[in-house]
């Protein structure tokens, strides 16, 4: 039971950091300071939209207009911490103690 809780935690640690990778590429591409016209760029870009949106759209539509602003990435991180909190501190020593 403890390998699967680990394995939980870590791929939510890994789906943040794929989360914050997407975020900052897509600044870095409407500051131009990557271009999405060179193909490594593009498929990197394109994987971690393809891997971040399914979750994030759901957020966005949900959200009310802010302008320019996007606070989804920051609401799906707090609520992946919120889990993993949840799954390793909270149920996890109640799953892994029987008395």
């Amino acid at each position: 039971m403890y390998a699967i809780l680990h394995l939980i935690d870590t791929v939510i640690t890994i789906y943040i950091w794929l989360l914050i990778a997407s975020v900052v590429l897509s600044w870095l591409i409407s500051f131009n300071v990557v271009n999405t016209g060179n193909r490594i760029v593009y498929d990197i870009y394109g994987f971690l939209q393809r891997i971040t949106e399914p979750l994030l759209r759901p957020i966005r539509n949900f959200l009310p207009n802010l302008g320019g602003i996007d606070i989804s990435p920051v609401i799906l991180i707090l609520a992946l911490t919120f889990v993993q909190n949840l799954v390793v501190h909270d149920l996890a020593p109640g799953l892994l103690y029987r008395p």
